[in-house]
Order: C-alpha cells, then sequence, then structure tokens
C-alpha cells in the first residue's frame, strides 16, 4: 500500500514531465509550423514560456493561480502579434485543471471569462472580427478543455460515489451479521430459560417438601419425589428439544417452534404447578381459536414464566389467569399478591429486574411479545403482582 506522501510526490512527477512536454511543444510549433508570419522564438520568448509552462507543476495545489499565468502569457503572446499562441496548450491544461478541481459554479466562469479574454486579445490584435476563425478556434478549445475537466470530475465523481455506496453495504452486512448473531444469543437465552426456570422451580419446591415431611408423611414425600422425577424428565426432554432445534441452522422459523408446545398444553402446564402447591384461578374470556404456532409458543412461555414467578415470590399459594380471545389478538392477565417482603408500593419491570425478582424472566417475556408486535406491561401495585401481554395475530386458518 502506498503512503500519501509517495503519491503525491509521484503526482508532481507527472506534472513536471507535462510542464517540460508543454515547453519543448511551445519550442517547436513556430519552427515546424511552416508559417513565414512565425520566426524562431527568442531568448526572451523561450524565457518566458519557460516561466509560463514551469507554473503547471503547480496546477493541481494552485489551479485558479496556474490559469492566470498561462492565460496572461498566452493573451501576450497574441497581443505581440501572433496569429496564435504556442502556450495555448498549458492554458487548456490550466483550464481543463480548474474544471476538474474548482467548484463547478467558480470554474465555468473562470474558463468564460479566459475565452472571453484570449478571444479579445485576437480581435483586437488580428484583422478578423469575434466571428473570425482564431478567435472561434480560442473559444472552441477553452469549451472543449472546460468540458472535458467536469467530464472527468462527474466520472470521479461518479466511482467514489459507487465506492462509497460498496463501503456502507459492506458495512450494513457486517452490522447485520452481528445484529442476527446478538438475536440468535437472545433467543437461545430465552428457551432455555423458559424450558429450565420452569420445572427447576417445581423441583425446589418439592424438595423442600420432601425435606419437611420425609420423617412425619412418607406418603407425601413420595410422592413429591414422583413430581421431582416428572420435572426432571420433562426438563431433560425439552432441552434435549431445544438442542436439536438449534443444531438445524437452516430450519425456517416456523419449523423451529412446531415441537414447542401452545395453548393447547395448559391443562398439563396448570396441573403440574397445581401439583407442585399452586392454585391457578384459570378464566377464559371469548371464543378459543386456533392461532399461529408462534403465538401459541409465546403464550405459552408467558405462562409458564408468570405462574413460575408466582409460585416463587407469592405470599400465598395463589394465581389468577385469564385468557381473552379478541378478534385479531390474545389478552394474557396473570397476577398473584406479592410478598410485602419483596417489594412495597407500586413497581416497574426495571424496578423488579433490578431486585433481582423474576429479572431474566421478565426481559424474556417483554422480548417475545416486542418480537411479534405486542406489548407487556409488569408492575407490583398495592400488593398484587400483574402481568399483562397482548398478542396479536392472524388466525392460523386464514
Amino acid at each position: 500500500m502506498t503512503s500519501p506522501s509517495w503519491g503525491r510526490k509521484r503526482l508532481q512527477a507527472v506534472d513536471a514531465l507535462l510542464a517540460v512536454g508543454v515547453y519543448a511543444t511551445s519550442l517547436l510549433v513556430p519552427v515546424l509550423d511552416g508559417n513565414s508570419s512565425t520566426g524562431p522564438p527568442t531568448l526572451r520568448g523561450a524565457f518566458f514560456g519557460a516561466v509560463v509552462c514551469a507554473s503547471l507543476v503547480f496546477r493541481r495545489r494552485w489551479p485558479l493561480a496556474v490559469l492566470a499565468v498561462t492565460a496572461l502569457g498566452a493573451a501576450g503572446y497574441l497581443a505581440s502579434g501572433g496569429d496564435k499562441s504556442p502556450l495555448m496548450p498549458a492554458t487548456m491544461i490550466a483550464m481543463y485543471t480548474c474544471a476538474r478541481r474548482r467548484p463547478r459554479r467558480e470554474a465555468v466562469l473562470e474558463v468564460a471569462a479566459v475565452a472571453v479574454l484570449l478571444a479579445g486579445t485576437s480581435v483586437v490584435s488580428g484583422d478578423s472580427g469575434w466571428l473570425g476563425p482564431e478567435s472561434v478556434a480560442v473559444i472552441a478549445m477553452s469549451a472543449s478543455a472546460a468540458a472535458f475537466g467536469l467530464a472527468v470530475r462527474n466520472r470521479h465523481a461518479y466511482v467514489a460515489a459507487v465506492e462509497e455506496r460498496a463501503r456502507r453495504a459492506e458495512r450494513t452486512r457486517e452490522e447485520e451479521a452481528r445484529r442476527r448473531v446478538i438475536d440468535e444469543r437472545l433467543r437461545i437465552a430465552r428457551e432455555l430459560h423458559d424450558v429450565l426456570a420452569h420445572h427447576i422451580a417445581i423441583i425446589n419446591v418439592q424438595a423442600a417438601v420432601v425435606a419437611h415431611v420425609m420423617e412425619t408423611e412418607p406418603e407425601q414425600a413420595r410422592e413429591s419425589l414422583a413430581h421431582i422425577r416428572r420435572a426432571a424428565r420433562s426438563s431433560l426432554a425439552e432441552v434435549r428439544t431445544t438442542l436439536g432445534l438449534l443444531r438445524r441452522p437452516g430450519a425456517p422459523d416456523e419449523a423451529a417452534v412446531e415441537p414447542s408446545p401452545g395453548l393447547d398444553a395448559l391443562p398439563d402446564l396448570i396441573a403440574g404447578f397445581t401439583a407442585a402447591g399452586l392454585i391457578v384461578d384459570q378464566k377464559v374470556a371469548g371464543t378459543p381459536m386456533d392461532l399461529p404456532a408462534a403465538v401459541g409458543l409465546t403464550a405459552y412461555r408467558v405462562v409458564q414464566e408468570a405462574l413460575t414467578n408466582a409460585s416463587k415470590y407469592a405470599s400465598r399459594p395463589y394465581a389468577e389467569l385469564e385468557l381473552r380471545y379478541l378478534p385479531a389478538a390474545l389478552r394474557i392477565h396473570v397476577r398473584n399478591r406479592a410478598d410485602p417482603s419483596s417489594r412495597s408500593g407500586s413497581s416497574t419491570v426495571r424496578d423488579l429486574v433490578e431486585l433481582g425478582e423474576g429479572g431474566h424472566g421478565l426481559l424474556g417475556m417483554r422480548e417475545r411479545a416486542h418480537a411479534l408486535g405486542g406489548t407487556f406491561a409488569a408492575c407490583m401495585t398495592d400488593g398484587w403482582f400483574d402481568v399483562r401481554v397482548l398478542l396479536p395475530h392472524e388466525r392460523a386458518g386464514t
């Protein structure tokens, strides 16, 4: 990769060679022209031409100043009685540079002013008028140099815009890839939390029951151990299913939720909580309908997490569950009496997360609801902990 200083030196060397070439041409043209009125260059003219051509070395840094020097040199030659100036190529190069590097409007005005100056000088010093061949040729060459500079300018601007769009597209692809990775990590975290939290909570409750009644009520202890075994088996089965889905990166989204439970699995879920000692008062409003798989899974996970929190944090083993079927949405409301020692007054989701009360579960429920375009609210007010979720949907059969 070349350094910027090396690039500048290379451009300066190119401009120096260009200046030498234009100067050599200005010396040879009068000799090779074949016009008897044009004599060989004088020492004074050669020196003057050297100064004008040498200014081309600085054309990229000071394009307007170089244009002024070359224009004055060409005009001076025409005013001295020459039919056409051998320094005109230097002036055209300066015009091209101005059109290429100066602001567009200013460059057009500057080139037009120089063209008028040279054409007027040719008219004043010659015998023909403004429509004479010399003045028309000067204007035509000036317009050609400016047009070529503007064309190159537009071409470079177009290439730069294409390259910038390509860079932006590459950055967008990288950002999209990073976003997909983050979304996938969050999805895996939600799935594993939802799968494990419920069953581990049941195992924890039943283990406490076993420790409490093992000696006094062995029959109840055996029943609690049976609940622990069932919860462990269910947990292992769901973890195995989840890991199996994660090993299928090419599976579509609908296929990814097919093996997952929906609202039809709620009776078994509530039965598991009931066996663990949580009383669930369930109400259904509206007309039950078949829901899309993603909505059914989200509803199941929300109810599962809300009842898990109720079993862990409720002041007494009681929770209310309401499912309200709306024409284009499902409304879920879960509430339970809160433990007074955990939080008093009114709390927001952020407060509960900072307290560690169902933090990841609350975040997971909110992310699931928002992913479907729904709403989520959880708050603790007047001793009741409320979870309200609205999941919009289109009927699965439509």
